[in-house]
């Protein structure tokens, strides 16, 4: 059996990146925390939901989150209407 050496150079490039990760999945956790807290879930109706606020001068616009399809968010972006993709990481750790 041979023995196990620890390289140095390459356990902290390891180390490097998991903090790397770890720093990122942190700041999108709360950014995640920011949108729950101030923002309305529509869940799959985002595309409905975002043109019915856009086009109806009587409806009050308001920050709302949900689901929507590349193609939805090209639509919307087509029409004028601002709506952003961003990562989602699940509350499980992982």
């Amino acid at each position: 059996m041979a023995p196990s050496i620890k390289n140095n150079k390459k356990d902290t490039e390891n180390d490097l990146q998991l903090d790397k990760y770890n720093n990122i999945k942190k700041t999108i956790k709360s950014y995640q925390k920011f949108i729950k807290e101030n923002f309305k879930f529509v869940g799959e109706n985002f595309a409905y939901e975002a043109r019915s606020i856009h086009y109806n001068p009587k409806k009050k616009p308001k920050g709302i989150y949900g689901n929507a399809s590349k193609k939805d968010l090209i639509e919307l972006k087509e029409e004028g209407i601002d709506a952003q993709m961003i990562p989602w990481v699940e509350d499980k750790d992982n």
